[in-house]
């Protein structure tokens, strides 16, 4: 359990650094990543979603 809250705050900071490079330079460094491939793309952005519930459950359930 606490392995998984670790993942998705790994994965919660990657994509919150890639959205503040395309801020800030407009190069979409995920979509790049995948190379272009928009099915990839989308199911790494609901990997961000999923991490995103996961933590808000884990905030919930485990009040720090």
């Amino acid at each position: 359990m606490k392995h998984t809250t670790i993942i998705c705050c790994a994965f919660l900071i990657a994509y919150g650094l890639g959205a503040c490079i395309y801020a800030l330079t407009g190069f979409n460094l995920l979509f790049f990543v995948c190379a272009g491939n928009l099915v990839v793309y989308r199911s790494l952005l609901s990997l961000a979603g999923v991490g995103a519930l996961w933590l808000l459950l884990w905030l919930i359930a485990f009040r720090p």
